[in-house]
């Protein structure tokens, strides 16, 4: 692995969660009760999950959340540490469970969510303030929405306080984010529903992606990139005009933690001083290698399976 890559240094402040997975043969419809032929508990939520694909990409990471004093909590530390990532900023509060998401996975690839955030509602401003050290020590500081907002913003702040690069995935998005944050925010990285409810317009194409986008960065952010799965990502950025970058194709089979390992892999690209370009399309590749496979985190590939990826 090249020294580049090595380069820099990526914070996640995020959620740590166990998936309950279960597939079936399709989503139920409310009230429905159907008959489902797998079940898995797997690593998951999506900040552990940005910090594997960043760390698997190659890139220094380090993981800032908090996990319960329970056996998930023990084994999603342990399975964060296997893959080199530094689990320092990761608190334990015995008061609480470790998250747990709920996933139900169609055998048409499709999914839906529920989670149940447990201890990572334990991630507070005064958590943040406690590691402002890892944030101070970071290249690229990435945030998600499965933590309480008010300790994402106060990692924003942070962040910029100390001049780092910050990429915001808005996810779970459920309405406009407050007017403070854009500004704050370097990279926003919405999917094409999230970045319909933040932007409150349609997104349903490419001229979709880039209305939305370019109401998000009037609000305030610098670069916008709206992922829109096999349509593949819509990149608006600070200057200069907007790009559409094609999806690989691929045959889907579970499209959990596509977009984080998107998110992740972008990050680790940023802090390793990789274009903007080629820190997209890299990661698109990654998350089309994920969307082949089951799971969350055990569907992120590693450096040298998207290195080696057919074109």
């Amino acid at each position: 692995m090249s020294k580049e890559v090595k380069q820099g240094s990526v914070l996640i402040m995020g959620s740590i969660n166990t998936d309950l997975v279960a597939r079936s043969p399709h989503l139920p419809r409310p009230g429905e009760t159907i008959s489902g032929h797998e079940f898995s508990q797997i690593s998951g939520g999506k900040g552990a999950n940005q910090a594997v694909a960043a760390a698997r990409i190659g890139g220094r990471v380090v993981m800032a959340g908090c996990v319960g004093a329970d056996a998930n909590g023990a084994l999603r530390l342990a399975g964060l540490e296997v893959e080199g990532i530094d689990c320092s900023a990761v608190e334990t509060d015995p008061s609480v469970p470790t998250g747990v998401a709920i996933v139900t996975v169609a055998d048409d690839g499709q999914n839906t969510i529920v989670v149940v955030p447990g201890s990572n509602g334990q991630v507070t401003p005064e958590m943040v303030k406690r590691h402002e050290a890892v944030i101070k020590a970071a290249d690229v500081v990435v945030c998600q929405l499965e933590t309480p907002w008010d300790s994402v913003y106060a990692t924003l702040l942070t962040a910029r306080r100390f001049g780092k690069l910050t990429v915001l995935n808005p996810a779970p998005a459920t309405g406009p984010l407050p007017a403070e944050w854009l500004p704050l925010v370097d990279y926003l990285v919405p999917n094409e529903v999230e970045a319909a409810i933040l932007a409150g317009l349609p997104v349903e194409s490419q001229s979709g992606a880039r209305r939305a986008a370019k109401e998000l960065q009037r609000s305030g952010a610098r670069n916008v990139i709206v992922t829109l799965g096999s349509q593949g990502a819509y990149l608006l950025p600070e200057t200069g005009e907007g790009t559409h970058f094609p999806a690989p194709r691929v045959n889907a089979v579970d499209t959990t933690a596509a977009g984080d390992t998107f998110i992740g892999v972008f990050a680790a690209q940023l802090a390793a001083r990789q274009p903007i370009e080629a820190a997209i399309s890299l990661a698109q590749r990654a998350a089309a290698i994920s969307v082949t496979r089951a799971g969350a985190q055990p569907s992120i590939p590693t450096r040298g399976e998207v290195d080696n990826m057919p074109s």
